[in-house]
């Protein structure tokens, strides 16, 4: 699924998701062999294969949900 990344007026990373009309702050961020995983403040977890560092934001990127 497409999901946008940005930081909100305090600075915290908040992701986007247009299809379910959902905006949450990411609570956790892991590493893993298969790239990094974004844990949001719902409980969702989203795998981002090719999310490089530094974050250049805002951007739209394809994540997969995977709790």
């Amino acid at each position: 699924m497409k999901v946008m990344l940005r930081r909100n007026t305090i600075g915290h990373l908040v992701v986007y998701v247009a299809k379910k009309d959902l905006e949450e702050e990411v609570v956790k961020e892991e590493e893993t062999t298969d790239g990094k995983v974004l844990t949001l403040a719902n409980g969702w977890e989203l795998a981002f294969p090719t999310l490089e560092e530094p974050l250049r934001l805002p951007q739209t990127i394809e994540a997969k949900r995977i709790a």
